[in-house]
């Protein structure tokens, strides 16, 4: 999503410290600093204007009486899941958490999210990644769209590159 942006023409808010690796060959797109939202809100205001990628445990650290758009990424869990064990298994390490204890966790924190965002004033897009995938056009025009913003689409569909789509659910 990151790279979409970035070719649709925003200015993206990264620091590019995580390099990329087997398990993300285009890099991260991170901004460390967002770590650090809970204990310091106000360094999203650093973001004004650009695009900064959030996990969806740092949104609830948010301060209100800012005008966020938020593109809310969704993939299937047992995908996210997949996707986690094979990075592990790269770095020679081992989830010691069952899938069941995971997904129970992760859907609860997905609910306590999505309670959030209907409570509080934000713009939110809920976008399946399969979709960015299986139509990264209309998927671009429609990120366009909700950012209001003029955004050059076929240069961000071009970014999608399905064969790092490799941990599918059935």
């Amino acid at each position: 999503m990151m790279q979409m942006l970035a070719a649709g023409g925003m200015t993206l808010l990264t620091d590019f410290e995580r390099k990329p690796d087997a398990d993300n060959p285009r890099g991260y797109y991170e901004w460390e600093p967002a770590k650090l939202l809970p204990k310091e809100p106000h360094r999203i205001d650093e973001a004004n204007g650009k695009a900064v990628k959030i996990i969806s445990q740092l949104l609830l650290s948010l301060p209100e009486g800012r005008d966020y758009r938020v593109i809310f990424m969704e993939r299937p869990f047992p995908e996210v899941l997949a996707s986690q064990d094979e990075m592990l298994r790269r770095r020679g390490m081992s989830d010691f958490v069952g899938h069941d204890v995971m997904t129970a966790a992760f859907k609860e924190h997905l609910e306590e999210i999505h309670t959030w965002l209907r409570r509080v004033d934000i713009s939110v897009y809920r976008l399946a990644y399969t979709n960015v995938v299986n139509d990264s056009v209309g998927s671009s025009r429609t990120i366009r769209d909700f950012l209001s913003l003029d955004l050059k689409v076929e240069a961000m569909a071009r970014q999608v590159d399905a064969s790092l789509y490799r941990n599918r659910s059935q």
